[in-house]
């Protein structure tokens, strides 16, 4: 009787084929048979016998399990409507779109409006987010706030999901209470890099002079790019009161550390700093009575002290920048916009900013207001630098690309910068608002949204393909309020070509219309179905 093949005779046979290796099996067994039918046979004897003498492992330790979620369960009609929209995959290729919406770019929304409301997410949908959320980092907020505690209990037996843990958000009901010293102090002294940032968030939004103590008792021993992360979260609750630590902080041996202190500082116009930094503009910068008209003249430093430096002024300058202008480009960023009325005769900012400068000074000097105004939030000045949107170019005196314009809105209250961009829109189209649009507060006000369509209309009569406006539509149907869907119903058809039009533009107007107008179509649904009826 022939022993039975061992399972690395009957795969070396296999892959080397029964037409180059003999068979290792009894001649009987291969009676009436094909040699490859024969070796599956045996294959397939042998891994029964391999599985059935495998001893069982020991059993590990069973997980605690899942702490439950205590917020209310979601609608039904909601529920479908996220699994739909974590199952959904947008197209590839590139090609075209057609009229179907795609779910993907409501899903932040959707979760947006979910976590307003206060849902649970369905158990069975915790791994979905968690795989969204790993996919896309802009989702992971809002999709571990709505998965809660049930996505930090996953994400600790699947270290594919590990980033929720070193999520601040995601992580703040896994760290220690403001009232338990004891746990707080431990984590801050043995945590992780990333458990510790999310710490010091979390106490700062709580109680930002406990922050501050902690971070000040360890400030010395932190490595450099450790001490930055931690300077930058005292952004949130910035007040006088964190004055002290931040000047101390001035004099640190990193330069990044000492340029971050001193931004901070900056901020708060009552600081020693702001003072500092006022007087030497002032310096800098006067009234000139000698011509036929008051003047704004401009005497820029002649050098860069260390005690400047030391204040958070970089004394070398960006490849093609002279000394000089480089550093009265930041003492005027640092300065507190309310030197200048006092300083330029009582003048607004409306005022100031009309006056010439001398010597070609004009540039610089209102570039620097600009990053004055964002860094200040100040609306007033950022009002003056923007100017009229109908004005040519739509360029404020300062505003010298549609960044500075973009980075100035953010400055204004939501619905005077969506009349702004309305107004920008109104005089120059859209071939330059998609980054204007970006800065404004969702949903688009009812004129911002007019401003839009009425664009996208002209453009359409104009000829010209939709893909050159494939930016703003997507914008569109992302911010776009709903409620506007029936002015889009005169755009759907597909409209009579003109003889110097794009061929088959209109066509593809028609679909970018149709896809728009299902898409606003499918948010007001969604909202309804996150009511708490459920949409009935």
């Amino acid at each position: 009787m022939t022993t039975a093949p061992t399972w690395d005779d009957l795969l070396t046979t296999a892959l080397l084929g029964t037409d180059r290796r003999t068979l290792p099996l009894d001649p009987a067994d291969l009676a009436g048979r094909e040699a490859p039918a024969a070796l599956l046979d045996a294959a397939a004897v042998a891994a029964v016998r391999r599985r059935a003498g495998l001893r069982p492992g020991r059993a590990g330790t069973r997980p605690e399990p899942a702490p439950a979620d205590t917020r209310p369960a979601l609608p039904p009609a909601a529920a479908h409507r996220l699994t739909l929209l974590l199952t959904d995959r947008p197209g590839g290729g590139g090609g075209r779109r057609g009229s179907t919406p795609d779910l993907t770019e409501l899903l932040p929304q959707w979760l947006a409006a979910a976590n307003a409301h206060g849902y649970a997410a369905p158990p069975q949908t915790v791994p979905a987010l968690l795989d969204a959320a790993r996919a896309r980092t802009d989702l992971r907020p809002a999709a571990l706030e709505f998965a809660g505690a049930r996505a930090l209990w996953l994400a600790r037996l699947n270290p594919d999901w590990r980033f929720a843990q070193r999520s601040a958000s995601g992580g703040a009901s896994a760290l220690p209470g403001a009232e338990d010293e004891e746990g707080v102090r431990r984590l801050w002294q043995e945590g992780l890099f990333a458990e510790r940032v999310a710490l010091l968030a979390v106490l700062r939004a709580r109680t930002p002079a406990a922050a501050r103590e902690l971070l000040a008792e360890t400030w010395s021993q932190e490595r450099a790019e450790d001490r930055l992360m931690f300077l930058d979260s005292l952004r949130a609750g910035l007040s006088p009161a964190d004055e002290p630590f931040l000047e101390q902080a001035l004099g640190d041996r990193s330069r990044n550390v000492r340029a971050t202190a001193a931004e901070l500082l900056s901020t708060l116009p009552g600081s020693a700093l702001a003072a500092r930094m006022a007087q030497r503009a002032a310096t800098c910068v006067a009234l000139d009575h000698t011509g036929s008209s008051a003047a704004i003249v401009v005497e820029a430093p002649a050098a860069c002290d260390p005690d400047m430096e030391r204040d958070g002024v970089t004394a070398r300058p960006p490849a093609g920048r002279g000394e000089r202008s480089w550093w009265l480009g930041q003492l005027v960023e640092a300065a507190p916009l309310d030197t200048w009325p006092e300083r330029l005769g009582g003048r607004t900012p409306e005022q100031i900013v009309a006056l010439p400068v001398t010597d070609d000074w004009q540039g610089e000097l209102h570039a620097a207001w600009c990053r004055a105004a964002v860094r200040q939030r100040d609306a007033r000045w950022a009002r003056a630098l923007l100017g009229s949107p109908s004005a040519p170019e739509a360029g404020g005196p300062g505003a010298v690309s549609l960044a500075d314009r973009a980075k100035l809105l953010a400055a204004l209250e939501a619905d005077e910068r969506a009349a702004w961009v309305a107004g920008f829109i109104a005089g120059h189209g859209l071939s330059e608002a998609f980054q204007l649009l970006g800065v404004c507060a969702l949903p688009w006000t009812a004129p911002l949204g007019r401003a839009v369509v009425d664009a996208l209309d002209i453009a359409r009569e104009a000829g010209s393909y939709p893909w050159s406006f494939s930016g703003v539509m997507g914008l569109a149907e992302r911010c776009l309020d709903p409620a506007e869907t029936a002015r889009l119903d005169s755009l759907l058809a597909v409209p009579d070509e003109r003889e110097d039009a794009s061929p088959g533009a209109g066509g593809y107007w028609a679909e970018a219309f149709q896809r728009l107008a299902t898409t606003l179509r499918l948010r007001a649904a969604m909202v309804r179905e996150l009511a708490p009826d459920g949409g009935a």
